[in-house]
């Protein structure tokens, strides 16, 4: 019985700490819980690769060379996808429609896709490495921004061909998922975050009842530019002149140009005193505003009881902050801020004639989904710990909410983490990107929609195609931050500087992230800090996403400048982390991640380009070859 109803024990593939310690009888002992309100009820592994339509002489390495920027597939790697008959369960293509023998839908793993993505891991001159990553795609509803038919349609009344059609198994086009999670007293949380959140947000979508923000209500209509709209005579030629003409297009458009203001950063005066101004220090650069919510769901009623449900769980388990705390993208009779209520407001600002402004109104998006997935799992981690015993009873710290949880087992159930309380949490910065077409993201032609969800000092960074500036997407949550001051003032009484000048809340340097159970009744939660970002195409280069082993010494301009110096994304990243270990007198662990955007083959000439940190960097390097002439 307890083994048939720990859907959630089943579905974790490599669990962080392993629990064959337990004795089958202890474990048989424990009471049922109950299953998991909406983890699938089978393992599906996570999509590490991704869909996409291949010219059948490209299924094998040769020595022909492909024209056109979006074909540098890892061919070798490519293999025939096959929708049924296996026991993974991936994102099958739409079914094609009098299919061309010339195109084969094939599946990549991301991770060998070195021209479109790269990761790189250090350990530093820590013990172990406490950060981890994910990569893939997730069965969700797409979110972005649905394309005017103006777009779409050929001034003939045709419809243009889209490049690599490829989706999941709903019909949409693939939602790429992309995180960071950076550990702090072990990898206990951030390896459970990498295995199990994009299992919260799925099962989250489905639980609110998103649709597709492609969705029309004209069933006749169809989704345009899908293998299932056209003719054999149009897959015949899918994708073959009109791609390379449309990128082409979309790069040349671009028009760089170097914003008033920015100069070059230079390296101290000799015979100063202190460290360079742009290592370790805040961004001053602030977050990019994000776009409007669009509406995917009207279970508005469901969505106030989920909601309502997770807010009281929360208050029981932990009080404090939590007895009093509003999410961001809850709803008003939840106690949230008002998910429908702000719709409106923004609603109301936007002009008659917008082209989103009809998207825009009572019901649900992606935005709550994410909040939902965040804080569940959090909890469902928290509570796993509760109920667990502690090393030494008496030197052990204090349990979250002592006079009120104290006697309680663990709600859950659940062994999350070991046998023994996980005290530590970890940081987390994830990246959704959503395209309204079969495009991939990264073709220069396409839109795409990028909803990033951040808790902690992990950071997201975009880098402008135009300018070659560093976009940040993402907020340090740290106690000098003055949301984060204003939000924790009446529950945490003191804030303590360190040593090194930081400010620090109950011993942590973040004010947010998963775990710290220790930290939750003065307000250290998992709400997430959510930004959504249509971009145009070719408007972005590439993204990055870091920990603050690499944020923390090296500016968010000097992270993209590095970038754009190297060929592939995958050169990139191993460039990034070299470098931030490299200048580091005390490397903490450090994760970079580079994902392709339509812009890439422009990356360099935007602004400065990469000259505008060039000699800072040179400088570091020196000093750090050099550790008899540091100046600090």
């Amino acid at each position: 019985m307890w083994k048939s109803s720990n859907i959630f024990l089943r579905a974790i593939r490599r669990p962080p700490i392993a629990i064959s310690g337990l004795s089958r009888k202890l474990r048989k002992s424990q009471p049922p819980s109950r299953p998991h309100r909406y983890l699938p009820s089978h393992r599906r592994y996570f999509h590490e690769y991704f869909i996409t339509h291949l010219p059948s002489t490209s299924l094998h390495p040769d020595s022909r060379s492909v024209a056109g920027p979006h074909h540098r597939l890892p061919r070798d790697k490519s293999t025939p996808h096959e929708p049924r008959g296996t026991n993974r369960s991936p994102a099958a293509a739409p079914p094609m429609v009098g299919a061309s023998r010339e195109m084969t839908v094939v599946r990549i793993p991301l991770k060998s896709a070195k021209h479109h993505f790269g990761v790189s891991l250090a350990r530093g001159t820590r013990p172990y490495n406490e950060d981890a990553f994910q990569a893939g795609t997730i069965d969700i509803p797409a979110f972005a921004k649905r394309r005017p038919m103006s777009l779409t349609r050929k001034p003939s009344g045709g419809i243009h061909n889209e490049v690599t059609p490829a989706g999941s198994s709903s019909g949409d086009p693939q939602v790429f998922y992309f995180g960071v999670f950076d550990g702090h007293g072990g990898n206990e949380c951030s390896d459970f975050l990498r295995e199990e959140l994009h299992n919260y947000i799925e099962g989250a979508t489905n639980l609110f009842e998103l649709e597709s923000s492609l969705k029309v209500k004209d069933p006749d209509r169809r989704f345009v530019g899908w293998p299932s709209s056209m003719g054999e005579a149009d897959h015949a030629n899918l994708g073959a002149i009109d791609s390379d003409e449309a990128a082409k297009e979309s790069l040349d458009a671009i028009e760089t140009h170097t914003p008033p203001g920015v100069e070059p950063l230079k390296p101290p005066e000799p015979g100063t005193k202190g460290r360079p101004p742009a290592s370790g220090v805040e961004s001053t650069e602030d977050p990019l505003d994000s776009s409007p919510p669009v509406k995917q769901s009207e279970s508005v009623r469901k969505a106030e009881e989920l909601e309502r449900s997770l807010v009281k769980d929360w208050k029981e388990l932990v009080g404090g902050y939590y007895r009093r705390f509003r999410p961001e993208f809850f709803s008003m009779s939840a106690g949230g801020r008002g998910h429908a209520a702000e719709q409106e407001v923004v609603s109301k600002r936007l002009s008659p004639t917008s082209s989103i402004s009809n998207d825009v109104s009572e019901g649900i998006g992606i935005e709550t989904v994410l909040e939902y997935a965040f804080l569940k799992a959090d909890y469902d981690f928290v509570s796993a710990q509760v109920g667990k015993q502690d090393e030494d009873p008496v030197l052990a710290d204090k349990a979250i909410n002592e006079g009120d949880i104290l006697g309680y087992p663990s709600r859950s159930g659940r062994p999350i983490g070991g046998s023994k309380r996980f005290k530590g949490g970890s940081t987390c910065s994830i990246a959704l990107i959503s395209t309204p077409t079969p495009t991939p993201f990264w073709h220069p032609a396409s839109p795409s929609t990028i909803v990033t969800a951040h808790v902690g000092d992990t950071r997201i960074l975009l880098c402008n195609t135009a300018t070659g500036l560093a976009i940040p997407l993402t907020s340090n949550h740290h106690p000098s931050l003055p949301e984060e001051a204003t939000r924790l003032r009446r529950y945490a009484a003191t804030f303590v500087t360190d040593s090194f000048g930081e400010e620090r809340v109950s011993g942590l340097a973040n004010t947010r992230s998963f775990g710290d159970m220790a930290s939750k009744r003065i307000g250290v939660s998992a709400e997430p800090e959510i930004r959504r970002v249509d971009l145009a195409p070719a408007e972005y280069s590439f993204i990055v996403l870091v920990s603050d082993g690499v944020s923390g010494h090296l500016s968010d301009q000097e992270i993209v400048d590095i970038v754009k110096e190297a060929r592939t994304p995958e050169q990139a990243a191993r460039d990034v982390t070299s470098f931030a270990t490299e200048v580091s007198p005390d490397a903490d662990n450090a994760t970079t991640l580079v994902v392709r955007l339509g812009g890439w083959e422009r990356r360099s000439e935007g602004g400065l380009g990469s000259m505008g940190t060039k000699e800072m960097r040179d400088w570091r390097k020196n000093e750090a070859e050099n550790p008899r002439g540091r100046m600090y």
